[in-house]
């Protein structure tokens, strides 16, 4: 949704002028941009907050050569969402374990019917890599 379709439909739920209306999310919006830039955080209950984050310098890698790559100090936005806000888009954490869950001891489970068991890891053996791979240690690939 832009933030016309956004200023239309508010007009319409509230029967007042889209001008009018796009002119108070234009406000809105900047007043959120002027606090954000002064350091402080705009918290909106419950849908979220917004605030600003300083990342330390650091090195990196270039993936593909390898070679070191300084990444200069910066700052970031963060935005982390409410509880309705997670909740209305189903992405709230769900309710841990629950008391009294599974306890120590007891029989343990027949594997399921239909299955094989897992071969037995061979002991000892050499450390070279398998026909195909790469040796331990290496970089891995990132997709």
């Amino acid at each position: 949704m832009t933030k016309n379709e956004l200023a239309r439909e508010l007009a319409d739920d509230f029967e007042l002028p889209r001008r009018q209306v796009a002119e108070l999310l234009d406000g809105i919006l900047d007043r959120i941009t002027q606090v954000l830039k002064s350091g402080d955080k705009v918290q909106l209950t419950p849908f979220g907050q917004f605030k600003i984050r300083d990342r330390a310098a650091r090195v990196a890698r270039n993936p593909q050569t390898g070679e070191p790559v300084n990444v200069p100090a910066k700052r970031v936005l963060k935005f982390t969402a409410g509880r309705s806000l997670k909740e209305a888009v189903g992405t709230a954490k769900r309710g841990g374990a629950k008391k009294g869950g599974a306890k120590k001891g007891g029989a343990k489970k027949a594997a399921a019917p239909g299955r094989k068991a897992a071969p037995a890891a061979k002991k000892g053996g050499s450390k070279a890599a398998a026909p195909g791979r790469k040796a331990a240690g290496g970089a891995k690939k990132r997709r």
